[in-house]
């Protein structure tokens, strides 16, 4: 099982990069959702380290004609999980990563504050990895161990808590398949 430093906040087994794109959470605010996101850079191209680069505030914008459209954003997630299941950790999870952007779970608005993000590396439309939907619920399991706050029912994608903004991780993400093998 996978392990969560509750001092460091970090996942003991993720590859640790910084993010500059991160803040203090607001006071007081326990983690209580976990938020999944998809994302890709360039779109459908998978690999490299562009998705790393991006949130670390290093991606060549000139490297493939889309940066254009992003350049000036700062983003970031806690977790990364890439096609092959290897987990890179951008932000503590005590810290406020910059994924979810505006939103609202329940009756709570910008969820940033409360959440923790999880970026799989996939579109709305192609299959994520066997291996991802495994390293998912590890990740997950040991966030629940570690958050009390934190079980399966606060566990929901980015289309759910910004719909019409976003579809992330889209109609490709196996829910029941995820949840099934949760438990």
């Amino acid at each position: 099982m996978l392990s969560v430093n509750l001092q460091t906040g970090l996942l003991n087994e993720a590859i640790q990069r910084v993010s500059p794109n991160s803040d203090e959470r607001p006071e007081p605010q326990e983690i209580s959702l976990i938020v999944i996101h998809g994302i890709s850079l360039p779109p459908a191209e998978f690999g490299g380290d562009y998705i790393e680069n991006f949130f670390t505030n290093t991606l060549d914008f000139q490297a493939h004609p889309y940066f254009k459209e992003i350049k000036g954003l700062k983003v970031s997630s806690h977790l990364l999980i890439e096609r092959d299941g290897k987990i890179k950790q951008f932000v503590p999870f005590h810290k406020r990563a910059w994924h979810a952007g505006v939103s609202r779970f329940e009756k709570r608005e910008c969820c940033n504050d409360f959440s923790i993000g999880i970026e799989l590396e996939g579109t709305d439309d192609i299959q994520y990895t066997d291996q991802q939907y495994l390293v998912l619920q590890a990740v997950c399991k040991s966030l629940i161990n570690a958050y009390p706050a934190l079980s399966e029912s606060t566990i929901v994608g980015h289309c759910d808590i910004a719909p019409g903004r976003k579809t992330d991780p889209g109609e490709s993400f196996d829910w029941q398949r995820f949840k099934e093998n949760l438990a």
